[in-house]
């Protein structure tokens, strides 16, 4: 027990000379405790305490401190912290609860008030389950038993706690949302709290964040038109939906920023980002990204993988605007310089008669010049370049796609041979194989092969064997799977014919065709697209088999 000081004695002996105690009843239910409903418990506690204040003419009742709801790991609550203000303004000096763990489950905390802060303010404490009573029966405090049940009521909190962790841990891993909310555009299936379903109203603002951006619309413009529009923000659209009284919630860059790259939308979970850091210490910290618990295709998505894709890609790019633009510009993050690879910057010169827009090296204009050159390129130039290059392959695939059957089936057919001339010879040398692994054993019994000879080239075969059947699979699967692989060989037929016709570049088209542009100190421009190894390997493979079809040529060769 921890040493008391001689104040506290005479503080003990002044509060004997009166003739009452002024006691406070202290009443705690945490969520944990028990399998009755919480007002039920609450009012158990509460008539066990005034029925034994009933039967005491040395006590009276000065005020009821009940925390409902609160966890006894800590004594940040609201009524014990009441209490103690009241105990230090020399209100009360008498508490009384039902047993120790109503008071408290932390063992550090509890014996520091049990030990010090109580003796030192004269306060008598009552545990009425206990037995405990420091006044009528202070070896009943001076025990070993008191700091043992205080020991048994905190390892009781560390192992529900432990309990509950992996609970909620297995259920993370099954797939099932385990919060209080449902994230923005979702929200929990009325017959199943851990499924999320869709919510219509928020699920069209999140489609409109995904499709803007893509459009060409800056984070910081999507915040700034959805605010001007009155739309709340997530928070405050919770807030409306759960009854509270309405508050007005802004957009930020950041919020949007957060929806773009939250996989949420595509119909997969990742939980556990926090964690509150101990059972006794509630705060919570960040976890890191490879212990969170990732569960894919656990709901219905708003958006497809491809434009959440795309945005993730967009997101690493170097995109800026002027302060007061909500649009990037139609090249914004894709045009860099062809020698120093940094990202041009966008200018503007304005004339009595005329403006135009072009764009410079950035490591020119910000740096020493001698860096590296100008680069010097009008907006207008370029997109006209970029729009007869993009035409020239558009037209290519449109030709790509009415010889698509023919093209597949000669592709299956080219690979088929060969992978079935690669079959054929991998079957041959499996039989090989097997046939000198038999005639090992005669040799070896009529003398021709020693032991070491015999088990050497025992293992040499049976190693070859194993080898030769796992390639024989593997083919196997290859031709399988052969109409696959000339779907995907050939998929960026249907990227490139879908803009055929068109005469005008937007932010859509360059996004999702170009890989980047970059632009030497001569003026020339190199294009380069997402799909250029697939049309190469189209190309040749319609030169090697003959097939007719029109050419790219010129600046679309060049610039390829």
């Amino acid at each position: 027990m921890a040493r008391i000081s001689k104040y506290a004695t005479a503080n003990v002996a002044s509060a004997q000379k009166e003739s009452f105690w002024r006691a406070g009843l202290y009443i705690r239910l945490s969520r944990e405790d028990g399998d009755k409903p919480e007002s039920e418990s609450v009012a158990s506690q509460k008539a066990l305490l005034e029925g034994f204040l009933a039967q005491r003419e040395d006590l009276r009742l000065y005020d009821y401190y009940i925390d409902d709801g609160w966890s006894g790991t800590d004594f940040d609550r609201p009524s014990f912290q009441r209490m103690l203000a009241d105990v230090t303004g020399k209100k009360i000096n008498c508490v009384v609860v039902k047993d120790l763990s109503r008071f408290g489950r932390n063992y550090v905390e509890a014996g520091k008030y049990l030990e010090t802060v109580f003796p030192l303010f004269g306060v008598r404490f009552i545990a009425l389950n206990d037995q405990i009573d420091n006044v009528t029966n202070p070896q009943s405090m001076n025990t070993v038993i008191v700091p043992f049940k205080n020991i048994m009521n905190d390892e009781y909190c560390r192992d529900i706690s432990m309990k509950v962790r992996s609970a909620l841990d297995i259920r993370r891993k099954q797939g099932k949302f385990i919060g209080a909310f449902a994230g923005y555009g979702y929200q929990k299936a009325e017959n199943n709290h851990n499924q999320l379903v869709v919510d219509e109203p928020s699920a069209q603002i999140v489609r409109e964040i995904f499709r803007k951006f893509l459009s060409g619309y800056s984070v910081l413009g999507i915040a700034r038109e959805l605010n001007e529009r009155g739309i709340p923000n997530p928070s405050a659209y919770r807030r409306k939906n759960s009854g509270a009284r309405s508050q007005s919630g802004l957009w930020c860059d950041s919020t949007v920023r957060r929806i773009l790259t939250n996989e949420l939308y595509i119909g997969n979970l990742i939980q556990k980002k926090y964690e509150v850091v101990s059972y006794k210490v509630h705060a919570a910290k960040s976890v890191a990204e490879s212990e969170r618990i990732a569960v894919k295709n656990t709901h219905e998505p708003i958006i497809t993988r491809e434009e959440f894709e795309k945005v993730r890609a967009l997101l690493k790019r170097d995109t800026r605007t002027a302060p007061k633009s909500n649009e990037l510009s139609l090249f914004s993050g894709f045009v860099k310089c062809a020698d120093c690879g940094r990202a041009m910057q966008k200018r503007t010169v304005k004339q009595p008669y005329k403006t135009y827009d072009y764009y410079v090296c950035s490591t020119y204009k910000k740096m020493h010049r001698g860096a590296c050159g100008k680069h010097a390129i009008r907006i207008d130039t370029l997109e006209q370049t970029v729009l007869t290059v993009l035409n020239k392959y558009i037209a290519l695939a449109v030709d790509f796609g009415r010889l698509s059957e023919k093209i597949k089936a000669a592709f299956q057919s080219g690979k088929r041979e060969r992978l079935g001339a690669d079959l054929e010879r991998a079957e041959r040398e499996k039989v090989k194989t097997q046939s000198l692994l038999l005639d090992l054993y005669p040799d070896y019994k009529e003398g021709i092969l020693n032991r070491e000879q015999y088990f050497g080239l025992k293992e040499k075969y049976e190693t070859l064997l194993s080898r030769l059947e796992t390639e024989i699979v593997r083919i196997g699967n290859e031709i399988a799977g052969c109409a696959k692989n000339a779907e995907e060989s050939f998929s960026f037929v249907n990227a490139f014919c879908k803009y055929d016709g068109m005469r005008e570049l937007s932010r859509d088209v360059v996004t999702e065709l170009i890989e980047n542009i970059y632009i030497h100190e001569d003026g020339e421009v190199e294009i380069r697209l997402k799909c250029k190894d697939a049309f190469l390997a189209a190309e040749e493979f319609l030169r090697r088999n003959a097939l007719p079809v029109q050419k790219a040529t010129g600046k679309a060769a060049e610039y390829s």
